[in-house]
């Protein structure tokens, strides 16, 4: 009972990863270290710890009023809300795209081209809703953890097989900080590393919803709660690490390029595990691979789904702050829909696709974090629910740094 309790706690962590260790993880860092060595496992390390208190703010909120950042923001002011929608809402169907273009690249890699990637992007955003729609939070719950636990452990086998091959030379090296198109790149890796910061208030909301589903008088306390966050927290770090590693060690070391299509890429990146674990353990990573990736889909349909028509109820001023099944059903369809239509007409080359919607959720990273630590800071919560004077200076300075790149993203375009 007690460990059902506490991988209940989990869950919304262990979500946030399975969404995390997608297009950041598989695609973006792995370029990172193709691209640059490990000259920028700095800034992954920075980008995950600059963005850190926005996230748990969503859990502290959650945890301490029983709602979601969204009622945090229309205590700031309905135009809180707005802002958020306003600023993320757009983006979402880009993000969908990106993410089945990513998936349907994996699995022409695994099983061949079968269909034009466009189509198998469409399907695969179509299965995600079809499986969300049959199960909900509790069945992306537990496909989350068994899917992402074989990953893992392939994913760090392969970084100690290939550490000694990694140039660490490239460690110290900073002649990417006066190249424009390296910086560019820094800003699209850091969009998505770990995870959109939007993905705070789907956090708040999982948060919400994994509270309702424990067993009465189970209910964690606040040190608990921030611990179920904060470990699968690191691990996706960790992860982000991995990755960046490997593409260091395998694609930089032989000075090959990363392919621009999704398919291409993919290839490379089974590469990868082919070369330090062998064809058997590749193919199974490559599964898992693929496997984690529609788990990232789920994950992101599922928190816009819940997101949108959780600001409508709260705009509304609605007692009962979730959506009706109507509602996050309708708010799928439409999402899911209005992806497949960038699919169809906006998606050419795929790293090119991918670095727009990373860098656009990053130019709005700022605002997002500025408006949870009002949250936090001015909104009614218990005075021992409030961050520390650490955190504080920690997401304040996150603000700062991520509102000079979004400037500096908008000077090199």
């Amino acid at each position: 009972m007690r460990n059902a309790i506490l991988r209940r706690l989990a869950g919304p962590g262990l979500i946030f990863t399975g969404a995390a260790i997608g297009t950041s993880h598989l695609v973006q860092s792995t370029r990172a270290g193709a691209m640059f060595g490990v000259a920028l496992l700095g800034v992954i390390v920075l980008s995950t710890l600059l963005k850190y208190p926005a996230y748990r703010f969503g859990v502290d909120y959650a945890h301490a009023r029983g709602r979601s950042l969204l009622s945090g923001y229309r205590e700031l002011g309905p135009w809180a809300v707005w802002l958020f929608l306003v600023t993320v809402i757009p983006l979402v169907p880009i993000v969908y795209a990106a993410l089945g273009a990513a998936t349907a690249g994996i699995f022409a890699t695994i099983f061949g081209p079968l269909l034009p990637l466009p189509v198998m992007a469409s399907l695969v955003i179509a299965l995600a809703a079809a499986l969300l729609f049959a199960g909900g939070y509790r069945l992306l719950d537990r496909v989350n953890g068994v899917l992402l636990a074989f990953l893992v452990i392939a994913t760090v086998a392969t970084t100690v097989m290939v550490l000694p091959r990694v140039e660490w030379a490239t460690l110290t090296d900073f002649g990417w900080t006066r190249q424009a198109t390296a910086l560019l790149f820094i800003v699209a890796l850091a969009g998505f590393m770990p995870n959109p910061l939007d993905v705070s208030v789907a956090l708040s909301l999982w948060k919400v919803e994994a509270d309702r589903t424990l067993p009465e008088g189970a209910h964690p306390t606040l040190n608990e709660a921030r611990s179920s966050f904060l470990w699968p927290y690191v691990m996706t770090t960790l992860m982000a690490l991995c990755f960046c590693v490997m593409g260091a060690g395998v694609m930089h070391a032989q000075d090959i390029t990363p392919l621009s299509d999704a398919p291409g890429f993919a290839g490379q990146l089974v590469d990868l595990y082919r070369e330090a674990l062998g064809p058997s353990a590749a193919a199974l990573a490559a599964v898992a691979a693929l496997s984690v990736m529609l788990t990232t889909v789920i994950a992101a349909i599922d928190a816009y789904a819940r997101t949108l028509p959780a600001a409508i109820q709260v705009l509304r001023g609605a007692e009962q702050e979730s959506g009706t099944r109507r509602q996050y059903a309708l708010s799928t369809l439409a999402l899911a829909g209005l992806s497949i239509v960038v699919l169809f007409t906006a998606m050419r080359a795929f790293t090119t696709f991918l670095d727009f919607v990373t860098s656009a959720t990053f130019v709005v990273a700022p605002l997002l974090a500025l408006l949870n630590y009002l949250v936090v800071t001015r909104c009614e919560m218990p005075e021992d629910a409030r961050p520390s004077a650490a955190i504080k200076a920690l997401s304040l300075t996150g603000v700062v740094v991520m509102g000079a790149l979004a400037v500096m993203y908008f000077v090199l375009v």
